[in-house]
């Protein structure tokens, strides 16, 4: 069965700003929540995202075992939107689409996670008691952590 996650988040800034930071995959650790381990290997990361770059890492998601994890970047179209997909890991599929769409606010950001656990029965049960429940708060850290970073502060 594939699940669905999506998540919607108004960043105050320019698309310029927003493009630059959200395309660069070394930036991935620095909203990703620390619990899960998240590290990169790739030697690339650093370079500009393109389509058919491979990001390799680490990450921690269960019990703190250790998964390699292996995505493609398979899409990207400049200042407008990127894809990824696994192509190791822990998970039967996965595909994750970031919008990016100017608004006179900011720029909303819309991410859509396509995945399927493997395990079959075993893999929706995962799902049900703690696999979209890890998700949801993995995107709520990273929508805080997107709000720290571009919020603007105010001085009195």
């Amino acid at each position: 069965m594939l699940h669905t996650l999506q998540t919607r988040q108004l960043i105050h800034s320019d698309l310029d700003t927003v493009w630059t930071f959200m395309s660069d995959p070394r930036n991935l650790a620095r909203i990703t929540p620390s619990s899960l381990g998240f590290h990169i290997l790739s030697a690339d990361a650093g370079t500009p995202m393109f389509a058919g770059q491979i990001i390799e890492y680490y990450v921690r998601p269960v019990l703190g075992i250790r998964w390699h994890w292996v995505t493609e970047i398979t899409h990207v179209q400049d200042k407008q939107f990127f894809v990824d997909e696994q192509r190791f890991g822990p998970y039967a599929f996965w595909h994750h689409k970031h919008l990016l769409q100017p608004t006179t606010e900011g720029v909303l950001m819309t991410d859509t996670v396509h995945y399927k656990l493997p395990l079959g029965p075993l893999g929706r049960l995962a799902n049900s008691f703690f696999v979209a429940r890890q998700l949801k708060q993995i995107f709520d850290h990273r929508y805080q952590q997107l709000d720290n970073l571009f919020t603007p502060t105010t001085r009195a």
